[in-house]
């Protein structure tokens, strides 16, 4: 639990992240803008080069809760059949979730069929149309929704998280 709570909190560390603050609500359309999808690519950059998790589902939770996009904890079976807070889409855009039954990651680059998650031999990125996830079989694609998820705890206003070289 220690170890979750790193990602949930970027330092001021000059070799770390920093948080900019960055709540741009556009209409009423509540899915993730331009900005949110960069700042969730931005706290899976940040978990892969300072933590790993033990699986899938908790590195995903983590990052969501890092970029301030909270959810209810669900392993990938869960995930798979629909959760609070995520709406289904055919055509992903970064920051989806993809999800089989038993493993979850979060789309990079939907182009190139780029995901990132808990591989095998820990945080990495894959194409989720390799041989080895169509064996999986058909995933599919879920899109958080800001504030549909009633009574989750929240980290507080969603944040650009922006990486310092």
């Amino acid at each position: 639990m220690a170890q979750d709570e790193d990602y949930r909190h970027a330092t001021d560390s000059a070799h770390d992240l920093q948080s900019v603050a960055a709540n741009q609500s556009r209409g009423t359309d509540r899915t993730l803008n331009e900005d949110d999808r960069l700042s969730l690519l931005a706290a899976a950059l940040d978990a892969r080069f300072r933590h790993s998790e033990r699986d899938c589902s908790h590195l995903v939770h983590a990052i969501y809760e890092q970029a301030g996009f909270p959810y209810r904890y669900a392993p990938s079976s869960e995930l798979y059949v629909g959760a609070e807070g995520f709406q289904r889409v055919k055509r992903p855009q970064p920051g989806d979730l993809v999800v089989w039954r038993g493993h979850v990651g979060i789309v990079v680059q939907p182009s190139q069929h780029i995901f990132f998650s808990f591989m095998r031999s820990g945080p990495g990125t894959d194409d989720y149309e390799a041989a080895y996830w169509k064996g999986r079989g058909h995933p599919r694609f879920y899109r958080y929704v800001k504030g549909d998820c009633v009574g989750c705890d929240s980290a507080g206003p969603h944040r650009l998280v922006k990486i310092q070289r």
